[in-house]
């Protein structure tokens, strides 16, 4: 029931031209920062072969598009789940959806799984851009690896607690923005003190994403990573729950 679900999901997503606008905003901006990267790459390529240890065109180049890549998925992302239950709830379809013979576990797994689908797609997209550099020479996989593993990573979180957001309100709106939000601050945290062991930097995502930016891939930030996803998908499911208990 979860693949059937998330199926729906993922075909739905095309059913509006938010996904295509959304894809077709991504590669436009990405192409260019890719394109910027590779040129001052190759403008500046007689001094970094001048350091004692310099960059490779891997780190100038995919590092950076990742990186942006990050910034504009966390603004996309909140449009993609505003509707997955606002809607739901203003059609009075999710009284019809908790009525069914099915859990609330495959219920918010698959609009989750469905959703990362959707994401997978928009992260591969970016992984052939820096594959490309290939065509030129060789590339560090590793790094590119490191950097797709970290942006599912934290894609996975940006959905999930775009879901949890989507669940209490029938605004997709007041989901959007909530969600927007809510990412950004916690995007940010590591901004709000000098002091680098300070819990609010640990709470931060953009904290756990820079060392996979880096090429780092650290236990530490897939563990928060993953729990952080699950805990506002069990969230979500808490708050299914209350929504069958009120019938």
């Amino acid at each position: 029931m979860i693949a059937v679900i998330a199926w729906k999901e993922f075909r739905s997503l095309f059913a509006s031209p938010l996904a295509w606008v959304i894809l077709a905003i991504m590669q436009v901006i990405l192409a260019w920062v890719f394109l910027y990267q590779l040129s001052g790459y190759m403008d500046n390529l007689p001094r970094i072969q001048q350091l004692a240890n310099p960059p490779g065109i891997t780190e100038i180049v995919s590092s950076a598009v990742f990186g942006f890549a990050a910034i504009l998925l966390l603004m996309a992302v909140p449009l993609l789940t505003m509707r997955l239950f606002s809607e739901e709830r203003r059609n009075q379809t999710l009284t019809l959806l908790l009525s069914a013979p099915i859990s609330n576990l495959e219920i918010v797994l698959g609009k989750f799984v469905g959703l990362m689908l959707f994401l997978a797609l928009a992260l591969g997209l970016v992984l052939l851009m820096s594959a490309s550099l290939a065509l030129g020479g060789p590339i560090d996989w590793g790094l590119i690896g490191a950097n797709s593993l970290g942006l599912l990573l934290l894609l996975g979180a940006f959905a999930a607690l775009g879901l949890f957001i989507s669940s209490l309100t029938q605004h997709a709106v007041i989901a959007a923005f909530a969600s927007f939000g809510a990412l950004l601050l916690l995007w940010i945290l590591n901004g709000m003190t000098q002091d680098p062991n300070h819990p609010l930097v640990y709470l931060s995502l953009m904290k756990h994403f820079e060392g996979f930016n880096r090429g780092l891939i650290d236990t530490a930030d897939v563990a928060y990573l993953l729990l952080f996803a699950a805990t506002f998908l069990i969230l979500t499911m808490r708050q299914l729950d209350a929504k069958r208990l009120q019938g």
